[in-house]
């Protein structure tokens, strides 16, 4: 109750206020307009046109601090256009008028001004009606004592007097009283929305921008990332030991006319080698998107995925559904990676996997037994999983309190 009259509070300052300040902006920018147009055959609108800009940005300006009461959220700014090092002053001059902004705001404030005047009008009736109805029995003795007076009761055809007046402005005085909140807070969100698409509407199109920018950049990186320690871990291993397999084979068809024995000693040597190679390669493979993952989607590569794992693997896929590669492609390198961090570092005696679908976001847990530890800081492990999961506007969680147990939890955009 006490948030629903703080909040009641809070939306009737905010229209009371809210109109002397759209008249002020509707006066400023009107008149600017007005001056500055039919000035500017002899140049001097020019000057006059951009004080109204800058008018009608503090007015804007005024405005987006008062809207995150009532919307209860944060609302960005917009950035307004700089003039460029080195500019002359006509540029300078002309830059408060460049862009899309400026003109949201002069349109704001011509907007406002009918839209505020309505909302303050409705609840100033609103709130008139709830106080003077309730109170009526105070003061309405006094109306019921003056000769030819007809009361809204009498006009109904409820009876003339005292006492039917105040039942009936009682009654409405009431229902305004219980109507008062929701009307309020439709007027007020109503003409705060307003603000938001007006004012802040550039803005939000501006954080979007650099948000699919920096996921990009991160989906890169991550890329290049993932490359370089492929190739790498290529160099390093399966590389060297096929060059070593070669001079062993090459031994081996020098000792063939010599020493059989010796030769046949360095082929058992060459099979050993060969197996390990491929068991390296098999491991490196999986940072790349299997056939089964594109053929039969992401259960089965999952289950793949925890059949390999050294650590048992209880497995959960709660969805059958087949998403974009780029989707499906995340959710496995993820996997992957974070089974890969439990083999290596976790010492965990057991693992779980679950996939489930929860509205347009697939959530992708990940957890163990081992020891935690586990961060996403730069140089470890899953900073590369959190790069990858940003360039699709995902989000990683990971709890890993030092003794464990650790809990990783993917969010992917499937929508």
């Amino acid at each position: 109750m006490r948030r629903l009259l703080s909040r009641l509070a809070g939306d009737t300052a905010y229209l009371l206020v809210g109109f002397p300040l759209a008249v002020l902006a509707f006066l400023l920018v009107v008149t600017g307009l007005s001056v500055g147009s039919s000035l500017l055959v002899v140049w001097i609108g020019v000057p006059v046109l951009v004080l109204t800009a800058l008018a009608a940005r503090g007015m804007g300006e005024i405005e987006r601090i008062r809207i995150r009461g009532v919307l209860g959220a944060e609302v960005p700014r917009p950035r307004y256009p700089q003039s460029p090092p080195g500019a002359n002053w006509i540029r300078r001059t002309l830059t408060p008028l460049a862009g899309a902004q400026p003109w949201l705001d002069i349109l704001h404030a011509l907007v406002v001004f009918p839209v505020a005047t309505a909302t303050f009008c409705v609840i100033v009736a609103w709130w008139s009606a709830a106080i003077a109805g309730v109170t009526y029995p105070l003061y309405g003795w006094l109306f019921a004592n003056i000769p030819d007076n007809q009361g809204l009761a009498e006009l109904l055809g409820f009876g003339h007097g005292y006492v039917p007046e105040s039942l009936m402005n009682v009654f409405l005085g009431v229902v305004a009283a219980l109507t008062l909140y929701p009307v309020v807070r439709g007027c007020a969100l109503l003409q705060a929305l307003l603000g938001r698409s007006l004012l802040t509407g550039v803005a939000q199109l501006q954080e979007r921008i650099e948000d699919l920018t920096e996921g990009r950049n991160a989906a890169a990186y991550a890329e290049a990332n993932a490359l370089r320690r492929l190739e790498r871990d290529i160099h390093d291993g399966p590389q060297q030991r096929l060059v070593h397999l070669a001079m062993e084979l090459s031994r081996a068809q020098r000792e063939l006319e010599k020493d059989a024995a010796a030769a046949q000693s360095t082929i058992s040597k060459a099979i050993t080698a060969t197996r390990e190679t491929l068991d390296e390669l098999r491991a490196l493979s999986r940072g790349i998107a299997p056939p089964i993952l594109a053929d039969r989607g992401l259960a089965p590569a999952l289950a793949a995925l925890a059949s390999r794992c050294t650590v048992p693997v209880e497995l959960d896929v709660q969805t059958e559904e087949r998403f974009p590669a780029l989707i499906e492609n995340t959710v496995y390198f993820v996997t992957a990676e974070a089974l890969t961090n439990v083999a290596k570092h976790s010492r965990a005696e057991m693992c779980s996997v679950t996939l489930t679908r929860i509205g347009d976001t697939l959530m992708l847990m990940i957890g163990d037994d081992g020891v935690g530890g586990a961060h996403v800081a730069k140089g470890h492990g899953l900073s590369g999983l959190a790069e990858r999961l940003r360039g699709v506007d995902g989000e990683l969680t990971v709890l890993s309190p030092a003794g464990g147990p650790t809990s990783i939890t993917a969010e992917v955009p499937c929508g």
